[in-house]
C-alpha cells in the first residue's frame, strides 16, 4: 500500500467518524420570571430571565453554535431573548413558544 492510499484511507475513516458523531442535546432555557418558574417548571431546564439572557448564556455556553431552545409563557419574551442572542452572535437559537409547547415538543407530561 502506498502513502497516498494510506492517507486516503485515514481521511475516509476520519470523515466517517465525524459524520456519525451524535451532537449534544439542545439546551432548554426558561426565560420567564423566578416566580413563574417556581409555580411551574420543567425539571432540568435552566432559567435565565429574558432581560439577562446574553450575559447568562455567554457565561454557561460560550460556544456560539450551541443548540439553544427558549420558551416563556406564550413566546413573546422568548422571541426577545432569541433576538438578543442572535445579535450577540449565537447562530442556533429557537423560540419554541410557551412552556406547554416545550413540553409537547419533548413529549413531557406535567
Amino acid at each position: 500500500m502506498n502513502m497516498q492510499a494510506i492517507i486516503r484511507a485515514v481521511a475516509l475513516t476520519v470523515g466517517i467518524l465525524f459524520s456519525s458523531m451524535s451532537y449534544a442535546d439542545p439546551v432548554w432555557i426558561d426565560v420567564r420570571s423566578v416566580l413563574e418558574n417556581k409555580i411551574d417548571n420543567i425539571e432540568g431546564d435552566i432559567r435565565i430571565s429574558h432581560s439577562d439572557i446574553v450575559e447568562g448564556v455567554s457565561k454557561i455556553y460560550p460556544d456560539k453554535d450551541t443548540d439553544i431552545r427558549l420558551y416563556c409563557r406564550s413566546g413573546g419574551r422568548a422571541g426577545k431573548a432569541m433576538s438578543a442572542l442572535q445579535n450577540a452572535g449565537y447562530t442556533n437559537v429557537q423560540n419554541v413558544g410557551g412552556i406547554n409547547d416545550a413540553r409537547k415538543l419533548r413529549a413531557i407530561t406535567k
